[in-house]
């Protein structure tokens, strides 16, 4: 059996197998993950958990290099969804380690993306296929998203501005300065409303209805916007595989 066979398929018993211990793998790394921030761990543990971080990081870079050398397209695996994952979950250990950086940055978690594999473990290759019908229409969408985010930022920046010349004689503690009322912009502007900075004068409040009703624009138009593109992708027919 060529190692082919057993790294980049799964219909094979020890293709099977392969991923199987790849998933166990990377579900124990995730509960490890968990478990390290739970506060007054013994040395021991902690000792305990950065050896199977280190052994598991091991096991993952040597999967890595199997398939970078058994895919059909090396490139195409690199700069795939999987394979930027892959590299993501393995290079903060490596860079931490030797040259001290992104220390105080744990990307660990990432590796929940690659539970995605066990779609193709259990045959279920059609949501492959939804992820490739999904990113084919971001991609398709992406000149209206990046003209809808542009003009959120402008609207976040105005509802900072609107809040602060409502607000800042009255509140000038939360509302001190346009960059202070930038979280309330964000808060608001996203309909999340936390509610621990609001506005009390008659125009703050006025002026915050109209940034909530905004703000159902905000949840709602890339929802619409990503629909469209992918009913557009569906209704042509186009079926890719990741």
């Amino acid at each position: 059996m060529k190692l082919r066979d057993i790294v980049q398929e799964s219909e094979t018993k020890a293709g099977r197998a392969f991923d199987s211990v790849i998933l166990v793998l990377i579900i124990s790394s995730i509960i490890t993950v968990t478990f390290e921030t739970l506060p007054d761990l013994s040395p021991g543990a902690k000792r305990a958990f950065y050896i199977f971080e280190a052994v598991s990081v091991a096991l993952f870079t040597i999967e890595y290099v199997l398939r970078i050398a058994t895919a059909p397209k090396i490139r195409g695996y690199i700069f795939s969804f999987h394979g930027m994952i892959d590299l993501i979950a393995i290079l903060p250990f490596y860079l931490t380690v030797g040259f001290g950086l992104f220390a105080g940055i744990d990307l660990r978690a990432v590796r929940a993306f690659r539970l995605f594999r066990i779609f193709r473990l259990f045959k279920l290759a059609r949501f492959d296929g939804a992820i490739a019908r999904f990113a084919k229409a971001v991609s398709y969408a992406k000149e209206e998203i990046m003209i809808f985010l542009f003009a959120t930022i402008i609207l976040l920046y105005l509802s900072a501005v609107g809040i602060y010349y409502f607000e800042h004689e009255v509140q000038p503690e939360k509302f001190g300065s346009i960059i202070h009322s930038l979280w309330w912009a964000i808060i608001t502007l996203t309909t999340v409303g936390y509610g621990d900075v609001v506005p009390i004068t008659l125009g703050g409040k006025l002026f915050t209805f109209v940034i909530l009703v905004c703000g159902l624009g905000v949840v709602a138009v890339p929802a619409g916007i990503v629909s469209s593109a992918l009913s557009k992708v569906v209704g042509n027919g186009e079926h890719g595989k990741v």
